[in-house]
């Protein structure tokens, strides 16, 4: 299991991309919708980990929820694990709670899952595995 990505709540994606731009010296390497999500995100690569961000269209979607609540900021850690079926197996044993149980297709061609924030200190926990065709 590594880091593979940061994901940081925003209400304006393209203000964001403009700022994290400056901040990072680098452009967006790829941006898309997630319609199952109503997000629309951008990544910035930095080394091995990613930046994530994403703005919510969904006005009761998970992003716009977080940002009504919380403000913009950190959204989630998420985790590369080879075989995310397996890892949603050994965790749900070892007493972890899910948002979702079944993965399902995200951004940046993976399948993704949400680990419950009260079963891990307050942090939103994604596991997510590549898509191999």
């Amino acid at each position: 299991m590594k880091l593979e990505h940061v994901g940081i709540a925003v209400k304006n994606l393209e203000q964001s991309n403009l700022l994290f731009k400056k901040l990072f010296g680098q452009t967006v390497y790829k941006s898309e919708f997630v319609a199952s999500e109503g997000v629309e995100t951008s990544f910035f690569q930095l080394g091995e980990t990613k930046v994530e961000l994403l703005e919510g269209h969904d006005p009761q979607g998970a992003i716009a929820k977080f940002i009504n609540k919380r403000g913009e900021g950190i959204h989630h850690l998420a985790f590369e694990v080879e075989d995310i079926q397996y890892e949603i197996e050994r965790l749900q044993s070892e007493g972890f709670e899910f948002v979702q149980e079944i993965p399902k297709e995200g951004a940046d061609n993976k399948r993704i899952c949400f680990l419950h924030p009260k079963s891990t200190n307050g942090v939103l926990i994604e596991l997510c595995q590549e898509i191999k065709e």
